[in-house]
C-alpha cells in the first residue's frame, strides 16, 4: 500500500491522525502530512479507515508495485 495526502484538499479535521498516528501527522497549519508512505500490513486496516473517514477525501491509497 502506498499513501499520499492532497494538502490542498485537506481541511485539518484530523481523522487520519486519530486512526493512524504512525502514518499521518498534522503540521502547524493543521493540514496532514504522511510520515510513512508505505506502512506495514498491520496498519492497512487503520489507514483505510482514515481514508474513509476523511471528510475532504484528501487521502489517496494505491497498491504498491
Amino acid at each position: 500500500m502506498r499513501v499520499s495526502v492532497d494538502r490542498r484538499s485537506c481541511i485539518g479535521a484530523g481523522m487520519c491522525v486519530l486512526n493512524a498516528s504512525e502514518v499521518f501527522e498534522q503540521t502547524d497549519d493543521g493540514r496532514s502530512v504522511v510520515l510513512d508512505a508505505e506502512p506495514s500490513p498491520e496498519l492497512h486496516v487503520r489507514v483505510r479507515a482514515a481514508e474513509q473517514e476523511c471528510p475532504a477525501a484528501a487521502i489517496q491509497l494505491s497498491e504498491s508495485p
